[in-house]
């Protein structure tokens, strides 16, 4: 293989796993919208769907459609009770009370998976073929193909409901100002579960592609902190920043492990993102589509 063969071949693979981490960066922004807060427990979102789908599908026996209704369904009312027993309490309080908020429930989650179905790594199938496309020099894992189809539908179906709908329009006027929106006659508390509920649809079908990829256990739940460079770099409020900064890190990891793991022995994608997004952090803390304003936590 040539040199522009095997940089091709790492730049496909950067690009169509950078749009699988924008579908899970997805569920940051979405929270940051509504409630103007960081959702810390994003990974462990992804963990406990992909628990729920995994077992369905081992343990029950159940049809594939059945075990993805179930995830879906579990997540958007894990994310409806989770708003109404102890978010809903938070509204008007200082940020960082979500925020300490979200950071023990991660906790609390990453025990209680475990805990409930096993600590063993559960294999999550899907009828889809493991041999890689071939294009050219291009070689396409099928699960990464649809792990960004998904990604770009999701992604694309947020943009608009944020920007052109009624219901997206008046969750950004909440995460402007809680209090200004509750006298415009906004519901907040109904804005906040339909947020934390999209969260949970979002969160629900990152566990499923990268339940697949990786194999469900407690460790699925670090997907969070993969993620956690690419809403830094794209800005936490924006959906195209979340694709843009998908993209980046994407690429960058696997350009940056294709050309320098052979030299150090490994682990140079661990934590390249985090290189970029301290850089980031120097020069535009904002975000490269973030609005100047935003405060980080």
């Amino acid at each position: 293989m040539g040199d522009w063969q095997f940089f091709a071949l790492l730049m496909s693979n950067g690009i169509l796993i950078g749009l699988m981490y924008s579908l899970i960066a997805l569920g940051f922004v979405l929270v940051y919208k509504a409630t103007d807060a960081i959702n810390f427990a994003q990974g462990e979102f992804v963990m406990i769907s992909g628990f729920v789908v995994a077992v369905a599908l081992g343990a029950w026996g159940a049809p594939l459609w059945v075990a993805v209704a179930a995830g879906l369904a579990g997540m958007v009312g894990f994310g409806f009770g989770l708003e109404r027993v102890m978010l809903r309490r938070l509204i008007g309080r200082p940020i960082i009370a979500v925020v300490m908020a979200t950071i023990g429930l991660a906790a609390v989650l990453r025990g209680f998976g475990p805990l409930v179905w096993g600590a063993d790594t559960k294999a999550l199938a899907l009828p889809i073929r493991d041999e890689p496309i071939v294009l050219g020099p291009l070689f396409i894992p099928p699960i990464q193909l649809l792990g960004a189809t998904v990604s770009i539908v999701f992604l694309g179906a947020f943009g608009w409901f944020f920007l052109r709908s009624r219901k997206g329009i008046a969750m950004r006027a909440v995460a402007d100002s809680q209090q200004v929106a509750m006298a415009m006659g906004i519901n907040v508390e109904r804005y906040f579960a339909l947020a934390w509920a999209m969260t949970g649809v979002v969160s629900a079908l990152g566990g499923i592609v990268w339940g697949n990829l990786l194999g469900v256990d407690v460790h699925l739940s670090l997907v969070g902190l993969k993620v956690f460079p690419v809403v830094i770099l794209g800005g936490l409020d924006s959906i195209p920043g979340a694709i843009i900064g998908g993209l980046v890190i994407g690429v960058v990891e696997n350009v940056a492990a294709g050309y320098i793991d052979p030299f150090v022995g490994g682990g140079t994608k661990d934590f390249a993102p985090y290189v970029v997004m301290i850089l980031v952090l120097m020069f535009r803390p904002y975000g490269i589509f973030g609005k100047k304003i935003i405060e980080r936590v």
